[in-house]
């Protein structure tokens, strides 16, 4: 169908006004760790190697100021730079560029200031443009007014870039959505707290080659945080990496966290990230290494969308895709959701019902028989039965307490049984799952938190009635302690044990 000449119909011009349409871009939902990153954006696309992000404390005068290394822009590139709309996200794009909208610059910083200066060091030497919202609000025409230099007032503001000599610097000034009535110093520093959570998050694969790439927060280097730990020597399990059949650059890696008792009080502090464990499990969306969805199951599941839940909060899945698919993905302004395709989402489902199934196991960690140094099997109290209709657990009568129990009954012996059968089928387990859910931790166990003396003396009952009644060796008596569960985790204890009690 041929496209009709608009010069031929009846028409009106119909601009957007200025202000008002300003106004109503600052309320995309950005805060000010996610405006920056967008920004960060720009310097990475502008083979940027250092960004320096410096928040500087001056009550409502307040500003922030994001300075890099990169190539910098010509007047005409600022020019376009500044203007909102210029470029068209139907556009294809080079392959590591992280914009798509032509927005971000602009948006992210309109929802955090009323003042957005851009100078930039190019081609055409020193160049800058600024807007200024306030100016927009009360000009007659309601025009577009890209105003060129720097404000009254600002005086030395751009000396960092000119001493830098190439790059770009980006500073938000008049920052009326962060310092509020009320806001103090301390606020700001809290803000700095959290910002810097954030960009490490988003931005790790980066910050991961420090000659590479370098971000830092006034003056103080951003350390990455990894959602996989990767390398850890506790993880149970991660998958290769793999690519979808259907979709051209779409990659996936499953990773399964350490329980909390293989990780270090400060590495079980680290690992949960900005918003906790539960939150944090699901998929992890990159694109060109840049993090866009921290932790989501992204709408997918079996008969109803998963929920977070604290069963699957070690379950973290790598999912990579191209700067190509984000029409496809359904990727927004402030790079902040993503939805997978219809072809995509029964491959998905099954990497996550995999990885989540065995993060459940890891969450249990009893539910997993662990083993000795020499790969053999630890004797575990509990044992799990499966059988039509769902699982039972039971007492194993062959741990060493179990044992000795029944072989000194005597005349108690049926008594003793039926005791064991009673705690058998009455094990808790709705109300420990519910409690695990409620307090967010897996119950404890293994004496954890107990004195020595206390293990000690159990340890005592155990070893005596090994040696004297059962006549092993002390050697022997300690060989299947250390096979025995809880015990083995305490070598120490068990080899202070004396020859004779």
């Amino acid at each position: 169908m041929k496209t009709e000449d608009m010069t031929l119909r009846k028409s009106r011009h119909a601009p957007p006004r200025a202000s008002a349409m300003i106004e109503a871009l600052r309320g995309l939902g950005y805060n000010t760790a996610t405006a920056l990153a967008d920004i960060i954006d720009n310097s990475i696309a502008a083979k940027a190697g250092t960004v320096d992000i410096r928040f500087i404390w001056a009550g409502k005068q307040s500003r922030v100021e994001i300075q890099d290394d990169g190539n910098g822009m010509s007047a005409l590139e600022l020019d376009k730079a500044m203007r909102l709309g210029e470029k068209n996200p139907l556009e294809q794009r080079n392959r590591d560029d992280l914009g798509r909208f032509g927005l971000g610059l602009k948006t992210a910083s309109f929802s955090q200031c009323r003042r957005l200066i851009v100078a930039s060091l190019g081609k055409d030497a020193l160049q800058s443009l600024y807007w200024d919202l306030d100016i927009l609000a009360t000009s007659k025409d309601d025009g577009w007014y890209l105003l060129e230099g720097t404000p009254e007032g600002s005086d030395g503001i751009l000396e960092p870039l000119k001493e830098a000599g190439r790059g770009t610097l980006v500073i938000w000034e008049l920052l009326d959505r962060i310092v509020t009535d009320g806001f103090t110093d301390q606020d700001f520093l809290d803000l700095i707290d959290r910002v810097e959570r954030h960009l490490a998050m988003v931005f790790h694969r980066y910050l991961e080659n420090s000659r590479s790439f370098v971000l830092r927060i006034n003056e103080k280097p951003i350390k990455p945080w990894d959602p996989f730990l990767s390398g850890h020597l506790g993880k149970p399990w991660h998958s290769p990496p793999a690519m979808s059949p259907v979709a051209l650059g779409v990659e996936i890696e499953c990773h399964v966290l350490p329980h909390k008792d293989k990780l270090s009080p400060a590495e079980f502090d680290a690992a949960q990230g900005p918003d906790g464990w539960t939150a944090q499990q699901g998929f992890y969306v990159y694109r060109n290494k840049r993090l866009l969805v921290a932790g989501s199951w992204l709408g997918l599941g079996t008969g109803r969308s998963w929920t977070k839940d604290e069963a699957h909060r070690l379950a973290r899945i790598r999912l990579d895709i191209p700067n190509s698919a984000d029409a496809e993905w359904k990727i927004d302004i402030r790079k902040s959701t993503a939805r997978p395709p219809v072809e995509l989402r029964s491959w998905l489902v099954r990497f996550a019902e995999d990885t989540r199934a065995r993060a459940r196991k890891a969450f249990v960690h009893r539910g997993q028989i662990p083993r000795l140094k020499n790969g053999s099997s630890v004797i575990q109290a509990w044992k799990a039965e499966h059988f039509t209709g769902g699982m039972r657990y039971r007492i194993d009568i062959e741990h060493p307490a179990v044992r000795a129990a029944l072989d000194e009954a005597g005349n108690l012996l049926p008594q003793i049984k039926a005791m064991l059968r009673v705690i058998e089928e009455t094990v808790p387990v709705q109300r420990i799952w519910l409690d695990t859910a409620e307090n967010k931790e897996a119950p404890r166990t293994g004496f954890a938190e107990e004195p020595s003396a206390e293990v000690v003396s159990i340890l005592e009952i155990l070893y005596s009635n090994m040696t004297k009644l059962k006549g092993m060796s002390p050697a022997l008596a300690r060989e299947r302690l250390l096979q025995s569960e809880p015990f083995q985790n305490y070598p120490e204890l068990v080899a202070a044990l004396p020859d004779t009690i």
